[in-house]
């Protein structure tokens, strides 16, 4: 049976397509539940995101793979193909590797694809879609995801808004769950950045928005991992010492927050530090405020240069990432065929024994016609040789007939130092 990995991404296809063949957890269950029916569609993993959708399956007929995509969302079949990729076995492997580990993302090194893949494992296994050995194909990509982020710097440093505010953070204050986190405007790059500190286990968010509709929305999406708070607009000023990190992106065409404005917000935090960062286009914050003591001002200018160097960094170090998942795919292959031998050596173990307990059923039956012991020993000693090397025999001709000699020398070498190491253990003893 082979690995296949089928599928479309953010490098093949645009979102108008992704977004046709992209499946939901209730359609999928509904999906599973008619298609192990189908006798070579019972063994996969759908991995559907934003960016992609990814069959992984074992499969001896990728077509049916194929169509049961484009007949599950309604795509003309040739349509897809041209937008499709497909890898197997070994390069199967490395791609869904690749993918855990956060090489083949758009945004390289997130660590979010992970979970997404666990999920989608997790569903097909809840669904009875997948197989033990297809389970430890995806056991192994888990693991050499965690090698790569361990071993490599492909996930360190932030190479988004949302996680350099996060980081930052981080780096100002040292005990961040005691936190309080005023989110001036709720579109999407705060929410990005509420969202990086929840995660980080902030002790509260503060959200203030125009629309209030909207803050009490991102509240809900919040509530679950931090305590969260929303206030008017109108109240923002009042508001100001009460939070130790402030982000703000509101799009006004006026300043909000004057320097007078934070200066007396210190005054109220007696000089407790603040961190104020502004990823507004005009900028919401007053320059100036970078005069005050104890205010730690940030502009998108200044966090884009830190998240450049830092992508320029993440990238250095995707190559050694890559080396890395290339050496774990051949080092699983090599697992594989080990486990493959494993298998053979007992099947001719078994076939060796047959052939001793037929000549020695042989040897006793000529013992008791009263034929001579020795002559007995020696007889059966040769026919059972013959038997055993018959198969051998039989490999070494038809390796001297490839075109390739290669594998011929290759048996005859390994043949020949194992014979000379036999007889060097037998005269050491």
């Amino acid at each position: 049976m082979s690995f296949l990995a089928l599928g479309v991404n953010h490098h093949t296809a645009s979102v108008e397509l992704r977004e046709q063949v992209a499946f939901n957890a209730e359609r999928l269950i509904a999906l599973f539940t008619k298609t192990k029916q189908i006798p070579t569609l019972q063994d996969m993993v759908v991995v559907s995101t934003c960016n992609r959708t990814e069959v992984y399956a074992l499969t001896e007929h990728p077509e049916d793979v194929l169509r049961w995509v484009a007949q599950s969302n309604s795509i003309d079949e040739n349509l897809l193909l041209k937008h499709v990729y497909q890898y197997k076995d070994l390069d199967a492997m490395t791609h869904l590797m690749r993918v855990a580990s956060g090489l083949d993302s758009l945004m390289l090194g997130e660590p979010q694809i992970l979970g997404q893949i666990k999920t989608a494992l997790s569903l097909a296994k809840d669904s009875s879609m997948v197989s033990s050995q297809l389970h430890r194909l995806f056991d192994y990509a888990f693991y050499a995801a965690k090698k790569v982020r361990s071993e490599t710097a492909v996930g360190e440093n932030a190479v988004s808004m949302g996680y350099a505010v996060a980081q930052l953070a981080t780096e100002v204050f040292s005990h961040v769950s005691q936190l309080t986190v005023m989110i001036v405007a709720a579109g999407e790059m705060n929410t990005l950045v509420a969202k990086h500190l929840a995660e980080m286990g902030v002790g509260k968010i503060i959200v203030c928005n125009r629309t209030r509709v909207r803050a009490e929305q991102l509240a809900q999406e919040l509530s679950a991992k931090v305590p969260v708070e929303v206030i008017d607009f109108e109240a923002l000023d009042q508001n100001l010492h009460r939070a130790d990190v402030i982000s703000t992106c509101t799009g006004s065409l006026h300043q909000i927050i004057s320097y007078d404005a934070i200066k007396q917000a210190l005054k109220q935090r007696k000089y407790s530090p603040m961190l104020v960062v502004d990823l507004a286009i005009p900028r919401d914050v007053d320059s100036k405020v970078d005069q005050l003591d104890g205010v730690y001002l940030y502009g998108i200018d200044d966090l884009q240069s830190v998240i450049d160097e830092n992508l320029s960094q993440r990238r250095q170090a995707a190559l050694d990432a890559e080396v890395l998942v290339s050496q774990l795919a051949a080092q699983f292959v090599s697992q594989v065929k080990v486990r493959q031998a494993g298998q053979q050596i007992k099947h001719y173990r078994a076939h060796a024994e047959q052939q001793r307990e037929a000549e020695l059923k042989f040897a006793q039956e000529q013992l008791k016609r009263g034929a001579d012991p020795a002559y007995v020993m020696e007889l059966m000693s040769y026919r059972l040789s013959n038997k055993l090397m018959h198969i051998p025999s039989k490999l070494f001709r038809e390796a001297a007939k490839l075109e390739d000699a290669s594998h011929y020398e290759w048996l005859t070498d390994t043949v020949d130092q194992m014979i000379l190491g036999q007889r060097q253990i037998k005269k050491q003893s």
